[in-house]
């Protein structure tokens, strides 16, 4: 009866014992399925296994398992401002599916791979991602450091491994739409 006492407790308290990426209770299995995930953002899953491309849409959408989020496989292949940036992600179809968003600082910066040289792409390596430019991509995260004249952006340089900077939303930079996640003040 103790033995069976602790048990529970165990199960009740200690959790996070358990790996982040098995199987869910009742999936018949403990063998790695990303389908069967339970998306830790404290997790860093080996290269292999970070990404599935998504038939579903049609191959064109790319399920990043570490964090849960949706990618288009083929980001923009032309500069933007970053307000055409929104509105183009906003109306944005991939794979027959719509929903999608300029993606957050901290959605785009999980892309990044800073052990990549220069001049990169710095994506993670073995990625099924297609069309990648070398260069800045706009998130809609606005520079809140400009208090009354929110004319600044944050975005990622897929050039210079994990450098983040501003710039103007005036400014071209390309784009990658996400699905998923987000956060309903980040267009203010």
């Amino acid at each position: 009866m103790k033995l069976r006492h602790a048990a529970f407790v165990l199960a009740c308290f200690f959790p996070f014992v358990i790996p982040s990426y098995a199987a869910k209770p009742g999936s018949g299995g403990t063998v790695f399925d990303p389908n069967n995930l339970t998306q830790n953002w404290d997790k860093k899953l080996p290269n292999d296994d970070r990404f599935t491309v998504l038939s579903d849409f049609t191959n064109q959408a790319v399920r990043d398992n570490e964090t849960g989020l949706v990618w288009e496989r083929s980001p923009s292949t032309s500069q933007a401002s970053w307000y055409d940036a929104v509105r183009a992600c906003w109306l944005r179809q991939v794979g027959g599916r719509m929903g999608w968003h300029l993606p957050t600082i901290e959605e785009l910066s999980t892309l990044v791979d800073p052990s990549v040289p220069a001049p990169g792409p710095a994506v993670p390596a073995g990625h099924p991602f297609q069309n990648i430019i070398a260069s800045s991509y706009w998130s809609t995260t606005t520079d809140v450091r400009v208090q009354f004249l929110p004319t600044q952006a944050w975005e990622v340089r897929f050039d210079i491994p994990g450098q983040v900077g501003d710039s103007g939303k005036d400014g071209l930079r390309y784009y990658w739409c996400v699905r998923g996640s987000g956060n309903v003040d980040k267009y203010k």
